[in-house]
């Protein structure tokens, strides 16, 4: 009996850190205006830390699973998750799911979150070294963004801490633009139209 002949079929997709990034810039920029004092309260964040934030970030996890990336699946995933639990954790202190929940509430529980992201993304930033300029930059921001919501929500120097999350929270908006547009348009050209820098080649 003759073997039949067998075809491996190659499934191309697309980077998805494009869209991993925008969803992280907007989310950011519009979190960093109230934390600046620019804007208040939290209502009109809620929306963009969900879909851009939250879902824009998963989409790309999946994504990036597919592309065998075990880097960009954890830390778009990591971090859309992040942004679930940010933005229920504002609605139960606007009492959407009721007065009982909202009038509890212990920021130090936060703080305890806060940290655990704050370890896990300093894992991250040693990978960072090896993949590019831009997005080490962006999560060495992340991490001080952690930092800074940590100390606030533990109630230490509750001034400069905010201020640092703040300035950190809108750099990495800035940032993620950045390479956002560099991903995008490098890859439509087939070319480096945006630089983002070589890794350091530190531990490689």
């Amino acid at each position: 009996m003759t073997s039949q002949p067998t075809q491996h079929i190659k499934l191309v997709t697309a980077d998805p850190s494009a869209i991993g990034l925008f969803g992280l810039a907007i989310v950011t920029l519009v979190a960093s205006s109230q934390k600046l004092g620019i804007t208040s309260g939290y209502s009109l964040i809620i929306p963009w830390a969900i879909f851009l934030g939250a879902f824009a970030q998963l989409f790309a996890c999946i994504q990036d699973a597919k592309h065998n990336n075990t880097f960009g699946m954890t830390a778009f995933g990591a971090f859309a998750f992040f942004w679930f639990g940010v933005a229920s954790s504002w609605m139960i202190k606007l009492g959407v799911f009721g007065q009982a929940l909202a009038q509890s509430v212990d920021d130090r529980q936060l703080g305890f979150a806060f940290l655990g992201y704050l370890i896990f993304t300093l894992f991250l930033t040693i990978g960072a070294v090896e993949t590019n300029k831009i997005l080490l930059i962006i999560f060495i921001l992340i991490d001080f963004l952690f930092l800074g919501l940590m100390l606030h929500s533990f109630g230490v120097a509750p001034e400069f801490s905010h201020k640092l999350a703040a300035i950190a929270e809108l750099g990495i908006a800035l940032f993620s633009f950045y390479g956002c547009g560099a991903a995008v348009l490098n890859a439509h050209f087939g070319r480096i139209f945006i630089p983002v820098g070589a890794p350091l080649r530190i531990f490689k």
